[in-house]
């Protein structure tokens, strides 16, 4: 593979890219105070003995789901930088505020996205899309 292929798509099954993506999760996870549950259910349901070995940043190849759900929680935050980028803190407040907007119809985007499937992120990360035009 020649660097322009390498340039064209990076290898998000590599174990370094697993461990960048537990290393953005478990930050994020941090800025927003989730608890260790919580943050398996976003993972997508993991086990208590998965999670402490993630915790631990390896450099392990992630499950396609447990990238995507990654993916999607990156989307969120950065959305969410830009949308109160003269004030970090309340993007973090954000996603614990009750919202009535559709999709999430009173609950918060954190009660939201803790129903646990992957397209409770996914409709996160589209109604920032779209609030940020």
């Amino acid at each position: 593979m020649n660097a322009e292929q390498l340039l064209e798509r990076p290898d998000t099954a590599s174990p370094e890219a697993g461990r960048v993506a537990l290393k953005f999760f478990f930050n994020v996870m941090a800025l927003w105070g989730c608890t260790p549950a919580q943050q398996r259910i976003l993972l997508g349901g993991i086990g208590n003995t998965t999670y402490h070995k993630y915790k631990k940043l390896p450099q392990v190849r992630l499950p396609h789901d447990t990238l995507e759900r990654i993916s999607y929680l990156m989307g969120i935050h950065k959305a969410l930088r830009l949308l109160f980028s003269s004030s970090p803190d309340k993007a973090y407040e954000w996603v614990r505020k009750a919202n009535v907007a559709p999709p999430f119809n009173g609950q918060s985007a954190l009660e939201y996205m803790l129903h646990g499937r992957v397209i409770d992120l996914a409709d996160t990360r589209r109604y920032l899309d779209g609030v940020r035009g």
